[in-house]
């Protein structure tokens, strides 16, 4: 079964969008993803919505290599979010051909965030995108069954779920939850590894997922268990940040290793 794969940005952040788009086609990836918001505040971000030169020079390499834009990052949904202020993310995301938007709720307030998503679904939907929320167990939506709550309150055709293994199995959502999830609702899903078991502080939590992730294989979540409960075309967005193994190897080489780890998985499923 032919699968598309991404390279998503935070497996190899010091790469900016031309970088990622080069690299994905040397390693043999069909897409990537490109994170034009950080995620914290003074993080590490590609603004092409105000870098003209960069951005023409992404589309050049685009049309070079044919490597795709999957996903672009990140909108987070917090207590005064407004979809006015992405519209040129948008356009930008409009002009890369991208599909997916990359969406944090973080915002306690269930009511509020779902509100929020049905908004920002309203306004990206002209784009053609979709806006896919993650689940994260240190936010506002800490599960997979908050996550599919705001999605079917929200009642938005391009509203969607993304199913990151590791958040998966460090917010105690279960198989079931996941089998249940309606197909529509998951345009793609991110793959690493990572220690069985749940860290105890939330400081844990963070630095793995940002900093220390492992390769498919290497850890202890069940990897086998979640990916055969998703749709067989899903897209597999491949994201493996892991900080010291990417400056050791050269970004380049670990984009190479992830897609081998994550495509020899994936295979053995299908």
């Amino acid at each position: 079964m032919s699968r598309i794969y991404s390279l998503a940005q935070l497996t190899t952040l010091e790469l900016s969008p031309p970088e990622m788009v080069t690299a994905s086609a040397k390693a043999g990836y069909q897409a990537c993803g490109l994170r034009l918001l950080p995620v914290a505040p003074g993080g590490v971000a590609y603004r092409l919505m105000d870098d003209p030169v960069m951005l023409k020079e992404t589309l050049a390499r685009m049309a070079d290599t044919g490597v795709l834009i999957g996903d672009i990052e990140i909108i987070r949904l917090a207590e005064h979010f407004n979809p006015k202020d992405y519209e040129r993310f948008f356009e930008v995301g409009q002009q890369l051909g991208a599909s997916k938007i990359l969406v944090a709720g973080d915002d306690p307030d269930e009511q509020r965030v779902t509100e929020s998503f049905a908004r920002l679904c309203e306004a990206c939907l002209p784009y053609d995108l979709t806006a896919d929320i993650e689940f994260m167990p240190w936010i506002g939506v800490d599960s997979l069954s908050k996550a599919q709550r705001v999605v079917a309150t929200a009642g938005q055709s391009n509203g969607g779920v993304l199913v990151d293994a590791l958040h998966f199995a460090r917010s105690k959502s279960t198989l079931d939850e996941l089998a249940a999830l309606p197909p529509s609702m998951i345009h793609y899903a991110q793959i690493c590894d990572g220690p069985a078991g749940i860290p105890a502080s939330t400081e844990e939590l963070i630095h793995t997922a940002r900093c220390e992730r492992l390769l498919p294989g290497e850890g202890g979540l069940p990897l086998a268990d979640i990916f055969k409960r998703l749709p067989a075309d899903t897209l597999i967005s491949v994201e493996i940040p892991h900080d010291k193994r990417c400056a050791e190897m050269g970004p380049q080489a670990w984009a190479n290793e992830t897609l081998k780890a994550s495509r020899r998985l994936i295979e053995s499923l299908d």
